[in-house]
């Protein structure tokens, strides 16, 4: 990496700020971590890395500007931040001009990182997503799609659901087609050497739990979907009651407070119709293997669910909405977000998380 790149430019301010902020009086790493809070200091020294730097995201170069702010956020142990309204208006303008300073930096390192990989183009490159983003693990890593399986009373009204026909096609057994017709097709082209698996959530083997997981459709059908969730313990939870009215919704806890998020149902005589569905996305360490990762596409109906899977595999989309990721979560291991997802006669319309409206609820860890 050339001592002029802006991502290098970034992780050499960074370190200069802890070591030379105030003369005479150098921060450690530690500190830093401290008065950040939930931060670790490997991920602090990879944002310093002088080698290969990785980019914070922005919440964490806010806290990075306000704690360099004052003096006073390191002079008790452990180190704080100082919250603005104790503030003196001096150290009030020194966290603005960090922050304005700090975002500068980001930008550039963030374009950088961007020009470093090919676009989709007359070359036949590939694009971003297709060379990094959530979808791309590590080769040889295997990868299994999880859905439900439908109910019985369902597959007996599908032809071909038969084990014992002659023309039987176990996919038709699968919940979530759409996305996972989608999602199929995305990683095997992502991960050409990487085994890509289809399971219903009751046939799972006991190595594929120790796979890349990822799960389509809600807690009602898919129990690893429910299993994840339940251990992840996330701060968005489904409920999903289809027998009682209204009781079909995704739920927040946000500052000490619940809030709920339904999908849009209109009524056409004794028709409904879905106008917008609620959809959560989410990825984190797996709860069965600390090496491999689980990912979340569940929306309160199918719909929701394939705009999930569409938010990052829609190549008109997808390159904006992964760099929006790490824009928002940076390395964070754990993170999700609840989205809308839009229905316009009849056609699922892809969520774009860089356009207002869309994202309801963002958490990482």
């Amino acid at each position: 990496m050339d001592s002029q790149d802006p991502r290098q430019l970034l992780a050499q301010r960074l370190r200069s700020l802890r070591e030379g902020r105030w003369p005479g009086r150098k921060i450690t790493q530690p500190q830093l971590a401290q008065a950040l809070g939930g931060v670790s200091v490997p991920l602090i020294s990879s944002w310093e890395s002088p080698t290969k730097p990785k980019i914070p995201p922005l919440p964490r170069l806010e806290a990075i500007a306000a704690a360099f702010a004052t003096a006073r956020s390191f002079d008790g142990d452990p180190a704080r931040l100082i919250g603005m309204q104790d503030m003196s208006d001096e150290e009030r303008q020194a966290m603005n001009e960090l922050k304005q300073e700090l975002t500068q930096l980001r930008n550039a390192a963030l374009r950088a990182g961007a020009n470093a990989s090919p676009e989709l183009g007359g070359t036949g490159q590939p694009s971003k997503s297709l060379s990094s983003g959530p979808w791309r693990f590590e080769d040889g890593d295997d990868i299994t799609i999880v859905c439900a399986e439908l109910p019985q009373h369902m597959l007996q009204r599908i032809p071909y659901t038969n084990i014992d026909d002659p023309d039987y096609i176990e996919i038709l057994a699968y919940s979530e087609l759409d996305a996972l017709f989608e999602l199929y097709g995305h990683l095997r082209a992502v991960n050409p050497a990487n085994q890509v698996n289809l399971r219903t959530a009751n046939k799972l083997a006991r190595d594929d739990y120790t796979s890349h997981l990822v799960t389509l459709g809600g807690i009602d059908w898919n129990t690893l979907t429910f299993s994840a969730l339940e251990k992840l313990r996330l701060p968005v939870r489904q409920v999903a009651e289809w027998e009682i009215e209204g009781k079909q919704y995704f739920e927040v806890e946000e500052n000490g407070t619940a809030a709920q998020y339904r999908p849009v149902v209109e009524k056409s005589g004794d028709q409904k119709i879905l106008r917008e569905d609620v959809a959560l996305f989410a990825r984190a360490v797996s709860p069965f293997n600390r090496e491999r990762t689980v990912t979340i596409c569940n929306g309160m109906y199918g719909r929701g669910t394939y705009g999930a899977v569409r938010a990052l595999t829609d190549a008109r989309f997808r390159d904006r909405n992964a760099e929006y990721l790490r824009s928002r979560f940076g390395d964070s291991d754990s993170y999700c977000v609840l989205t809308r997802v839009p229905i316009v006669n009849g056609a699922t319309l892809t969520p774009d998380w860089t356009a207002g409206g869309y994202t309801i609820f963002e958490w990482s860890e």
